[in-house]
């Protein structure tokens, strides 16, 4: 039933996906919000101000759905009766109050969602006792970077299990039938009250301050209407939504007010524009102010307002139905039709999950797959950004007189109006292109459509800059993220290609020809002298570098990025192995094969075949970044770190059955070789001599000696091969820092396994030591093309020094098996992921819902940075099931292609 749907969806014949959890978790704090002169976003528009403060550009809140114009939204509200507010929205410390930045401080779990959304299951872990805001944003104040994040856990509101598990589930009849149920169960060791209050409310976009090109032409209405008896019903009116209908069984009071900014409470003197404002509920609920609510019932912002009395391992559910206005659904919202509604939806999401999870893997396994899918999902969220309206309101649009330059000035022809995959919808509730990139893997499992729409969305005219720069994340869209939209564009048209046993040729010519563009932006930008060596800034990997990477270097000069230019090797591989498939159906794009290897053979040339200026340096074995001074000589900068095993990834294999189909390629590379043997000396030796496995020929940065090089030192445990995967910095900085002093001042990267020591880029990632998924994926894949070139005449130690060899591919299972173990429960029933924190290690109630975050600890693998990075951490779903498909014997023989065949 489920595939049926997304079938349905796809051939446009019934709109499944237009309703699903595409509201925030947090708007307050972030730049579409920020209307400061400084830019300081976070104080802008605090949590404090967001249950007075209309939204401009989206809304949030706990566990919420909306359409996919975020026209008409849902979410829930809770009160303890201690509180001194209702629980509306996740609440988090800034980038300031946190003492490694900006952090979420709440317990909630993505615990399953399908990708129609016909199913839905998301769990909110609310205290009976006063939630500590305060004492949350004290404490970590007064903490230092190289101390422990103080967690909710840590205040004791937890104790005694004192605590409600309000579990939140929708299931869907139809498209626009949406059926509600939430369950509450109290934990606690006696009797606790709780009010519960479902929200439904309309995104303001009828305000005055809302631009002209984005204000709608009337205002909607929510108005409580008759309902069958015993029950209440609230009306939603939208001009272009059409008419909701919310049924709220039990006969309910419903509470009204406006989604409308309280002036008078936050900036006094300025009168409001509705006698009822945004907190009005909150008012009357919280402090029995019964004239903050419309006694009229009707506005634009609803709650019915539930109370109930649990008693100890008690549950008490409340059940909702908001759908399509139709006479037929009076008087049958809450029949026997409802629970059997839900059953069959429950039902039919096991089976949907048993036909993507595979039935080789541990139950433990399967669990932690199906909620990294679940995360995924419910990680989509309306994303709205009009460029050319919010750089006018900001005096910052060039289209206009007096501009003066600000935050995204030269972006005002963008509009993004759509449903984006999002790192985390809290910490990162915006969408970054890179991370994208990795989204689409693990959505590939579930909505190929999805994935792949995610990966056109942003090579679009409306995202994508006329320059060919692809925007890279609202703080700044002009920061430079790593080209990885080529590798997974053409992963995902390869796993497309395997599902259905033919090419979608559409996708993949068009994103090609987008990219295209980007490669020119790439070349024309980033490479600053001509010379095929690229530099890009921070590229993703925030503190890194011994400098920050998107600053004037305090030297001078500037940097050759051993990364960038790794990345742009793999960018050049992936355009061609795409011009390979286009040109099976149109040999004009065999020009582009041409273009791309040469592309590919200078970067080779430019990183290996430079003498004494080259990356890679033969004492240590490993690449580095050049810091190319303003006298125009260069020195390495010799951190041992990802940057320099980023080389390992610009690798492809070539089947047999490609070279033959394309007779003029084996001629170009021997032209190549003729004419400039420079080039071809300095990558891994290709053509029909150098043959591998059933004949593929490799595409590759570095050769056999260089590999054997860097996998010394990568699978060494006291290098880069950590318990828990590959670290970003190898452990021999720990007790043997890099050090560089510039005019009296030093600079030193060491390795630190677990948070950052500084506020480079914030101060809330740390690449100096932690795991992190994405790269660790890249190394894997780059592990078997060099397996499916060499199979078993190559083999390493794993570990370094254990005198165990193994092929690539074992050595790839092995270190995927470490990343796995992250997640899973170990020998002692834990799971590593969980750090410090014994209530999830020894409670049941807590102990196997996961949290994938956004890196792990390089040494013990707990869970740091952000905590719900379903995003690119989801991935985790990806790496089981290819494993779990893939042995090495039919990998070898069947090729890149096998891997994408799906056999559960």
């Amino acid at each position: 039933m489920e595939n049926r749907r997304l079938q349905e969806a796809r051939e446009n014949i019934r709109p499944w996906k237009k309703w699903g959890p595409y509201l925030s978790e947090r708007q307050w704090g972030t730049v579409r919000e920020d209307y400061s002169y400084d830019g300081n976003a976070w104080d802008f528009f605090p949590h404090d101000h967001a249950r007075s403060r209309a939204y401009r550009w989206g809304e949030d809140g706990i566990a919420g759905i909306s359409d996919d114009q975020q026209h008409l939204c849902f979410a829930v509200a809770l009160w303890n009766g201690k509180d001194a507010i209702l629980k509306e929205r996740l609440f988090g410390l800034t980038n300031r109050e946190g003492n490694h930045g900006e952090d979420v401080k709440e317990y909630y779990f993505y615990l399953d969602n399908t990708p129609s959304h016909s199913y839905m299951k998301y769990l909110y872990k609310y205290p009976q006792v006063a939630y500590p805001y305060e004492e949350l944003v004290r404490v970590n104040g007064q903490r230092s970077a190289h101390e422990m994040e103080y967690e909710l856990l840590d205040t004791g509101v937890f104790h005694e299990n004192r605590y409600f598990d309000v579990f939140i589930e929708y299931a869907k009849n139809g498209p626009e039938d949406i059926l509600i149920k939430i369950s509450a169960l109290n934990h606690g060791p006696e009797m606790a009250d709780l009010h519960i209050l479902p929200a439904l409310w309309f995104r303001n976009d009828w305000s005055a301050w809302i631009a002209d090109a984005n204000r709608a032409a009337s205002k909607p209405l929510l108005q409580q209407v008759a309902a069958p008896q015993g029950h209440s019903a609230v009306v939603a009116q939208h001009s272009t939504l059409g008419d909701f209908v919310l049924f709220c069984e039990g006969d309910v009071p419903v509470l009204f007010t406006e989604n409308e900014t309280n002036h008078e409470l936050l900036f006094p003197g300025t009168p409001n524009e509705s006698a009822y404002v945004k907190d009005g509920i909150n008012n009357a609920v919280i402090h029995g102010l019964q004239h903050a609510v419309n006694p009229e019932r009707k506005g634009t912002k609803a709650s019915p307002h539930y109370q109930v009395s649990i008693g100890s391992g008690q549950t008490s559910t409340i059940r909702l139905r908001l759908t399509k206005k139709s006479e037929q659904q009076y008087g049958h919202a809450f029949d026997e039709s409802f629970e059997s509604i839900f059953n069959d939806r429950i039902r039919e999401a096991n089976e949907f999950y048993q036909s993507v999870i595979p039935t080789s893997i541990s139950e433990d396994e399967k669990n932690v797959m199906r909620q990294a899918l679940a995360g995924m999902l419910w990680s989509k969220q309306f994303f709205f950004f009009d460029g050319d309206s919010w750089l006018e309101e900001h005096n910052t649009n060039p289209l206009h007189k007096g501009y003066r330059n600000g935050r995204n000035s030269e972006w005002y022809h963008m509009l993004n109006k759509d449903i984006i995959s999002m790192p985390d919808k809290w910490e990162y509730p915006w969408y970054a292109t890179w991370d994208l990139a990795f989204h689409t893997l693990p959505l590939s499992i579930v909505d190929p459509d999805f994935a792949k729409g995610q990966m056109q969305l942003m090579l679009r005219g409306s995202y994508m800059h006329p320059n060919g720069q692809m925007p890279a994340y609202e703080w700044n869209f002009s920061d430079v993220n790593p080209p990885v939209h080529a590798w997974a564009s053409l992963f995902l048209h390869r796993l497309d290609t395997g599902n259905n046993g033919r090419m979608d040729l559409e996708f993949l010519r068009s994103v090609f020809n987008q990219l295209l563009v980007n490669f020119t932006w790439w070349v024309n930008r980033k490479d600053r002298s001509g010379k095929n060596l690229f530099e890009g800034g921070f590229l993703g990997l925030d503190n890194i570098s011994i400098f920050d990477r998107s600053s004037a270097l305090p030297t001078g000069g500037y940097l050759e990025q051993a990364d960038g230019t790794a990345w742009m090797a793999l960018f050049s591989q992936n355009m061609f192995d795409m011009a390979c498939e286009l040109s099976v159906e149109d040999p004009s794009y065999e020009e582009m094969i041409a273009k791309f290897t040469q592309h590919f053979q200078y970067i080779a040339f430019a990183m290996n075949g430079r003498g004494d200026e080259s990356m890679w340096d033969e004492e240590d074995g490993f690449y580095y970044d050049l810091l190319r001074s303003p006298d125009g000589s260069c020195t390495k900068l010799k951190v041992r770190s990802l940057v320099g095993l980023l080389p390992l990834c610009a690798t492809s294999v070539i089947e047999k059955d490609i070279r033959e189909r394309l007779s003029d390629l084996a001629g170009m590379f021997r032209d190549a070789q003729r004419r400039m043997p420079e080039l071809m000396d300095a990558m891994h030796p290709t053509g029909k001599d150098n043959l591998g496995v059933h004949e593929r020929g490799i595409y590759a940065l570095v050769d056999k000696h260089k590999l054997k090089r860097i996998l010394a030192r990568m699978l060494d445990e006291n290098e880069f091969l950590g318990p828990f995967g590959i670290r970003s910095v190898s452990k021999f900085h720990e007790k043997n820092p890099f050090v560089m002093h510039v005019n009296g001042k030093g600079f030193r990267v060491s390795y630190l396994p677990a948070e950052s020591d500084s506020t480079m880029f914030g101060g809330n990632s740390n690449w100096r030591g932690p795991v992190w998924m994405p790269v660790n994926l890249l190394i894997l894949r780059a592990l078997q093309q060099f397996y499916l070139y060499y199979g078993d005449s190559f083999k390493v130690e794993f570990p370094t020094g254990s005198g165990v060899e193994m092929n690539l591919f074992e050595v790839s299972k092995q270190i995927c098996n470490r990343i796995i173990s992250i997640y899973t429960k170990n020998k002692l029933g834990k799971r590593p992921v969980f750090g410090g924190a014994e209530k999830f290690h020894l409670d049941p109630n807590w102990s196997d819902y996961i949290l994938f975050y956004e890196y792990y600890h390089g040494d013990n693998g707990a869970g740091l940075g952000a905590s719900h990075q379903t995003g690119w951490s989801g991935a985790i779903a990806k790496l089981i099931e290819m494993y779990g498909l893939v042995n090495a014997e039919s990998f070898l023989e069947g090729g890149v292609k096998s891997a994408f065949k799906r056999n559960i």
